[in-house]
């Protein structure tokens, strides 16, 4: 393959830079992380390892960059989504559903791989997006501010902290099984977060 061929193309094709972290998505979806090798993404990508190079120069770099693709169509795509509901309640309860279709939607991988390879995640992806309850917690706060706003939730409630707990909720309810909710019924979620949830955020919160 000559150089010409490899070149980022200006023209409405992919550029090379963007075939590879297609390709890194591809392995890391069928392999994840620490099966993936920099020859497979090469050759997925039909370009030479020698090429691969000059983009990124290590497999962490490129896997990282495809991460973070991964994380931020997450977390457009979950945005999106919750936009759209009917009151924090209900985006509550859909928030455990997005949670639990992290194996069906491709921008969720992420979440899979963090909770899968934590290291191997940690390495690939760096500080700044391998805190899945950070993250989750910074998702989660202005949903909070604009139940706030609505009066759904108390006027008192400390934004930073109850964000945090509703990612703990959330993970929680995704992914720890239990013998009185089914995470998959939408109803029982919902029911779940307007008896205990809401409640708890609806309380003037003590003074320290």
């Amino acid at each position: 393959m000559t150089a010409s061929a490899d070149a980022d193309s200006p023209n409405g094709t992919r550029s090379v830079r963007e075939r590879l972290i297609d390709a890194a998505e591809a392995c890391l979806r069928a392999k994840g992380i620490r099966a993936t090798t920099v020859s497979e993404i090469a050759e997925a990508a039909g370009v030479s390892r020698g090429w691969l190079y000059r983009h990124y120069p290590d497999k962490a770099s490129l896997l990282g960059a495809a991460i973070v693709r991964l994380n931020n169509a997450f977390w457009t795509e979950s945005n999106q989504i919750l936009s759209g509901c009917d009151g924090f309640e209900e985006q509550l309860a859909v928030g455990v559903r997005l949670g639990r279709s992290a194996y069906d939607s491709p921008g969720a991988l992420v979440m899979q791989l963090r909770r899968d390879e934590p290291e191997e995640f940690a390495a690939c992806a760096g500080a700044g997006v391998q805190g899945l309850v950070p993250d989750l917690g910074l998702f989660w706060r202005p949903y909070l501010e604009a139940a706030r706003d609505r009066g759904e939730i108390h006027a008192d409630t400390e934004l930073d902290e109850a964000a945090e707990w509703v990612a703990r909720v959330e993970i929680s309810l995704g992914t720890v099984p239990g013998e009185t909710l089914d995470p998959d019924d939408h109803e029982a979620v919902l029911r779940f977060m307007q008896r205990y949830v809401l409640p708890g955020l609806r309380v003037a919160p003590p003074h320290r």
